[in-house]
């Protein structure tokens, strides 16, 4: 795990943004390059420290109670370009250099489904096989 000391200017932004009840906030990843919307993910204080300490986009994951350092299953990690915080201070954008498939599913982003012409369809195709990425 890197080290997760950052400036006192740094560690007070963080104190001051606006957590939910579980302690946690919002957070929209998007490719810094192409403003491509790739995923919305959980973090909690100790996930921002470690992302800003040591670059690599780690989240907090709500189904396994746990940090979730993107990529450790499949390889597809982020790197933080840029992070911002909106006007309330209760949600965050991640600019990030995604490698590979953000999405689970092997997509490039979760964000898959449209409506278009009345219904759903899927308007992004699988770029790596969701099976080969998850393997353990």
């Amino acid at each position: 795990m890197p080290e997760t000391t950052l400036t006192p200017e740094t560690a007070g932004f963080v104190d001051a943004l606006k957590f939910d009840a579980d302690g946690l906030i919002p957070a929209i990843a998007q490719q810094h390059d192409s403003g491509e919307v790739l995923m919305l993910a959980w973090m909690n204080r100790e996930s921002i420290r470690e992302t800003l300490a040591g670059g690599r986009v780690v989240y907090w994951s709500r189904s396994r109670q746990a940090l979730w350092r993107k990529g450790d299953s499949s390889g597809q990690v982020q790197h933080l370009v840029e992070l911002r915080v909106d006007c309330d201070r209760d949600c965050l954008l991640l600019l990030v250099d995604q490698k590979g498939a953000a999405c689970h599913t092997g997509r490039r982003s979760c964000f898959f489904t449209a409506i278009r012409d009345g219904a759903p369809r899927i308007v992004a195709e699988i770029i790596a096989d969701p099976e080969a990425l998850y393997r353990s």
